[in-house]
């Protein structure tokens, strides 16, 4: 097979050595100019011009010009030369509360069995309020898990309340339609 032949094939008379003409020029070749340091850089304020380029790391903790963490000699302390003022970083703290000692019940099986067999609208509602129970009692809310416990309960309740009743109407129409029919 001949590559010259192929669809993805460079256009004939094309030079990989020759740069693309996208219309923008060619950047600049590199110079290095050990001469002129940090050129296009001004110097801080605060910060005396270095021969290398680089000021001069500042210190912390110890007297200026004395080794890094030696303190100033007991009284001689430069007056209005050098102010170090003390910053005390304190860790961040992440309060996060934990599972409830005592969970409440969630009625989630409950809430299954009354959606599944008795009535469907509270079954769902009530199972809503199932699962904000259970997640209240992994995050520590007691106050939202004793509410959302009772409104599951309640709608449990009533859910299966609604349920028994349908099926005792129901149980009693079909038994009275079939008297009549015989």
């Amino acid at each position: 097979m001949d590559p010259n032949k192929m669809p993805n094939a460079p256009p004939p008379g094309w030079n990989p050595d020759e740069k693309s003409g996208m219309g923008q020029p060619a950047p600049p070749p590199y110079q290095d100019h050990p001469q002129y340091p940090n050129t296009g850089y001004p110097v801080p304020a605060g910060y005396p011009a270095n021969p290398q380029g680089y000021a001069p790391p500042p210190q912390y903790g110890g007297a200026p010009g004395a080794p890094y963490g030696q303190p100033y000699p007991q009284g001689q302390y430069p007056q209005g030369e050098y102010h170090q003022s003390t910053v005390t970083v304190q860790p961040t703290v992440f309060v996060t509360h934990g599972a409830l000692p005592y969970p409440l019940p969630d009625y989630l099986g409950y809430s299954i069995f009354t959606m599944l067999c008795c009535c469907l609208p509270l079954g769902i509602a009530a199972l809503i309020y199932s699962i904000s129970t259970r997640d209240a009692n992994n995050q520590g809310h007691q106050q939202v898990a004793e509410r959302s416990s009772r409104l599951a309960r309640i709608l449990n309740h009533s859910a299966l309340g609604i349920g028994i009743t349908v099926i005792i109407l129901y149980i009693v129409y079909v038994v009275i339609l079939a008297k009549s029919i015989h």
